[in-house]
């Protein structure tokens, strides 16, 4: 069987390809698992600072491998459907909702298709770029299901909850442009995989140090109180600046040179 995932790693960042071209990259149970253990693999590499997640071939996914539906093996049990251990997700919400758990920055890149578990993956990045061309859909009522992926964690801040519902309801396909004006997707490029690369390459480039204390700070604090908030970003700051990578960054601008950060 061929890797259902391939991840490579250079300069800090990781490029990870959802790897089932010939199926517009949709999604089977290995694929699932797949997804899962590259995701929890990379949040422990202190040498990443930034992640490309894309799919190979023309599209980024097509969502849930139809075969699924009709295989004799049952497509969800009460196992399934608990939470993995280290992770409140379950196995199938854990291909989307890994890339929240990872403590840098996640950029994806959609070209051709991310229909319902391809927009639910998509959509546990930070960022999304998307090709103008792109279509996207919450798509599980086709199949008489409901988006299940996480999508109630990564798409709460993102949307009006009206405009999901009326997506999730129909099932409804919009392009790139359209996905734009929603707030489904972060931007529109001509070459989203390129776009992606640049600006992991530039976070590369940040203190590692304030870029996953950002992270943080960001997901955490849009659920906390106004109280509790403030704490954190208090908290966040005295890490980083009692750490030596924000001393380097602050010496780097001085010195007009790139900064050599520590891992």
């Amino acid at each position: 069987m061929t890797e259902r995932v391939t991840i490579e790693i250079d300069e800090h960042v990781a490029e990870v390809v959802l790897n089932r071209p010939d199926r517009h990259n949709c999604i089977d149970r290995a694929m699932f698992e797949a997804l899962g253990e590259a995701g929890a693999n990379l949040a422990n590499d202190a040498s990443v600072r930034a992640v490309v997640l894309r799919g190979a071939g023309e599209s980024f996914c097509a969502g849930l491998d139809v075969n699924m539906l009709t295989s004799d093996e049952p497509l969800v049990t009460a196992a399934m459907m608990r939470p993995l251990p280290a992770t409140p997700a379950n196995v199938y919400q854990r291909a989307a909702y890994v890339w929240r758990e990872i403590p840098v920055p996640v950029i994806c890149a959609v070209t051709g298709v991310a229909y319902g578990g391809g927009t639910q993956i998509a959509l546990g990045a930070d960022l999304r770029y998307a090709h103008p061309e792109s279509r996207w859909s919450i798509m599980e009522i086709k199949w008489g299901l409901i988006p299940d992926l996480g999508i109630t964690t990564t798409l709460r801040h993102v949307m009006p909850i009206d405009r999901i519902k009326e997506l999730a309801w129909t099932g409804r396909v919009v392009d790139g442009a359209e996905a734009l004006r929603l707030g489904l997707v972060t931007a529109v490029h001509d070459d989203p995989v390129d776009a992606a690369r640049a600006t992991a390459r530039q976070i590369a480039d940040r203190s590692p140090d304030a870029i996953r204390a950002m992270k943080r700070l960001f997901n955490d604090s849009w659920h906390l109180s106004e109280a509790d908030s403030l704490a954190l970003e208090a908290a966040l700051q005295m890490q980083v600046v009692t750490g030596r990578n924000q001393a380097e960054a602050v010496k780097a601008n001085f010195e007009k040179r790139r900064p050599v950060f520590e891992d």
